[in-house]
């Protein structure tokens, strides 16, 4: 089983400002932003990772730096993993936008809407090529790998709906705050999705146990009746 936590960037100052950043270069965390990928990156300090993989956008290269500081690694830069593309909503603000009548596109038929403008692209196709980033780096990091992805709220919801078997169109269901982890543990026949949304809970479950401890093939069937949890 590969596990992959989908770490959101921490809270920016487009956040407060109520602006759409989207690709907008030069985007930072502002000081509560970074207290929270400080506290992400202590509670994940135990969890042996074999990757960190990134949007390149700065704010999750901060995000990413906080979780890599201390380890021997670097952060791998995937562009699958990049903001939606909001095309010329990019910058204006939320409450402007809301008057849209692509706004209720959005809110009410997800899969329907494309953004306007030549750099605007479909949140379908956002879907498409951010769960492809996830299933080629579970593909290329092994069955037994622990590894984390950065990423952007839109971008880990719609990640998370694919796991969760869910049409696009539920993903505005989805909540998912800054510097929030998700978790999804991906089997040969389905994922689990083992959180959503954590700020704050104790990690020491996603520390794989020693090789020792293993018995053969995990199982991708889930356990009826729901069992005992997850012990290390």
């Amino acid at each position: 089983m590969t596990t992959v936590i989908l770490l959101r960037h921490g809270r920016t100052t487009a956040n407060t400002g109520g602006v759409l950043a989207g690709w907008t270069p030069g985007v930072q965390l502002d000081e509560t932003g970074t207290a929270q990928v400080t506290a992400a990156a202590e509670r994940l300090a135990k969890v042996p990772l074999a990757a960190v993989v990134s949007s390149p956008l700065e704010r999750c290269r901060q995000t990413s730096a906080a979780v890599v500081a201390g380890r021997d690694l670097t952060v791998e830069p995937d562009d699958r993993l990049g903001e939606a593309r909001y095309g010329d909503w990019t910058g204006r603000t939320i409450k402007e936008l809301a008057k849209e009548p692509l706004w209720k596109v959005v809110q009410q038929h997800p899969s329907a809407a494309v953004f306007p403008g030549p750099e605007g692209e479909g949140l379908a196709q956002t879907q498409a090529r951010a769960v492809s980033a996830i299933r080629s780096w579970n593909a290329r990091l092994g069955p037994d790998a622990v590894w984390l992805a950065c990423s952007h709220g839109d971008v880990i919801k719609a990640i998370l709906a694919d796991a969760l078997g869910l049409h696009l169109d539920q993903f505005q269901r989805i909540v998912v705050d800054p510097a929030s982890i998700s978790v999804v543990t991906y089997t040969d026949t389905r994922p689990f999705v083992v959180r959503m949304n954590d700020t704050g809970g104790d990690v020491s479950a996603l520390i794989p146990p020693p090789r020792k401890r293993r018995r053969g093939k995990a199982s991708s069937d889930a356990v009826v009746g729901g069992g005992a949890g997850t012990t290390v």
